[in-house]
């Protein structure tokens, strides 16, 4: 039998590409979205083989059924080789505004405790089997705050720490967790910034380099190379000169723009 993926947010941008890469490659799919029909729709515009793929119906947000979720598919078609934590969103806030608070909940409870949700129900199965990889992905905004980002990069910041203390945890057992960092990739969440988007990749691009960074079981990368060695130069950056650095950058849309 084929292997197994696992992955939430397959049913757009980069969440899409790596499910259909993974297909072409042979693997069978476990496809968890909100909107199922719009899934199976797009399953069959690609016209996959019913018998590699299954949709499975969760919202990460909601515990109780993105766990379920994983419990059904264990269930239905095996315990995974790959689980993708793949399900984030990105909207801009103003921490000054009452209701942005509500936002920021909102990108936690999808980016974080959506992401360890999408895990639980895996982890202790893989340990027992003794191989596996539980994957997020993280973003090049984890790395440093930009301002009008708050959330998003702070929900980011948190997923590259868990999975790092995740690693440690699973790495005795045989487990690898993989920590993937997209830079800037051409797909709806990104299309509507405000500002420029240096090293611009497509997600089928950023697919195949995220395939291969799984498969060597690559603790950390940032995917594409170039915002990796941006990324480093920020972060050495003094903060007095990274402030005036983004002085006046345009900010990300709030909601409620």
């Amino acid at each position: 039998m084929t292997e197994l993926l696992y992955i939430t947010g397959a049913s757009s941008g980069i969440g899409q590409a790596l499910a259909l890469h993974y297909y072409r490659s042979g693997w069978r799919l476990a496809l968890v979205a909100r909107r199922t029909a719009e899934m199976h729709d797009w399953a069959k515009s690609q016209q996959l083989d019913p018998q590699r793929y299954a949709v499975y119906e969760a919202d990460v947000r909601d515990v109780e059924t993105i766990t379920r979720a994983g419990q059904q598919c264990m269930a239905a078609q095996g315990l995974p080789a790959v689980v993708i934590a793949n399900a984030g969103i990105s909207v801009g806030i103003d921490s000054a505004i009452n209701e942005d608070l509500e936002v920021m909940r909102r990108v936690y409870a999808t980016n974080n405790i959506g992401l360890a949700a999408t895990f639980q129900p895996f982890i202790t199965p893989m340990l027992e089997r003794g191989s596996g990889a539980l994957v997020g992905i993280a973003s090049v905004a984890g790395i440093r705050g930009l301002p009008g980002h708050a959330a998003y990069c702070s929900s980011k910041a948190a997923v590259i720490s868990y999975c790092e203390s995740l690693r440690g945890e699973c790495r005795p057992f045989g487990v690898k967790v993989v920590t993937i960092a997209p830079g800037y990739i051409d797909t709806p969440l990104t299309r509507q910034n405000r500002y420029d988007m240096p090293f611009l990749m497509q997600p089928d691009d950023f697919a195949a380099r995220a395939f291969k960074a799984i498969a060597a079981g690559a603790s950390f990368r940032v995917i594409p190379w170039q915002m990796g060695w941006v990324a480093r130069i920020l972060r050495l950056l003094p903060n007095a000169l990274f402030d005036r650095l983004l002085s006046g950058r345009p900010r990300k849309h709030r909601q409620a723009e």
